[in-house]
């Protein structure tokens, strides 16, 4: 179940941007493959976004959320068939991909990130720089410092019966 809600109306050019990046959308998720229907339809609107640099996915949630969960299967949807696990401890990982837009993808742990100096050692700057890159980290507001303005967001949460909600919000 998906309800999509426009932070306002716009005309022509302005119209696909509303429609493209300005949306809140919501989706209630009760299961794996339709967790992996919706990231497969974020990342089709993430491929009509200009790639010269990193685009930037802040996710966030309480602990079984399902933030590690959608990245496997972004992972999985970008052509990735090595095991997908949260760099909790190492921080951060890098992956190939297949896909013709995304050659990358970068998923970050900012979870144990205390000081602004750890993230030094990851080129985290660096990476916000590379072009055809998808970044996705979890417990970005760990982070938000280091963020680029045009950060796309996706919370996530645990509901009853082993359901849970998405919500995308692009600014």
């Amino acid at each position: 179940m998906r309800t999509r809600k426009n932070t306002s109306p716009r005309t022509n050019c302005e119209q696909w941007y509303n429609e493209i990046i300005m949306t809140e959308t919501t989706w209630t998720i009760a299961s794996v493959e339709e967790l992996k229907a919706v990231a497969g339809e974020l990342l089709g609107i993430w491929k009509q976004f200009p790639n010269d640099n990193a685009t930037v996915i802040a996710l966030s949630g309480d602990l079984g959320a399902g933030k590690t969960t959608f990245v496997q299967q972004l992972a999985q949807t970008l052509g990735i068939t090595e095991t997908v696990n949260s760099p909790t401890y190492v921080l951060m990982k890098s992956y190939e991909t297949t896909d013709s837009i995304f050659s990358t993808l970068i998923h970050i742990d900012a979870y144990r990130i205390e000081h602004d100096s750890e993230m030094k050692p990851l080129h985290f700057t660096d990476n916000l720089t590379s072009p055809n890159t998808l970044i996705c980290i979890e417990w970005a507001e760990r982070i938000s410092a280091f963020l680029p303005a045009r950060t796309l967001k996706i919370d996530l949460e645990a509901l009853p019966h082993s359901k849970h909600k998405l919500t995308y919000y692009a600014e």
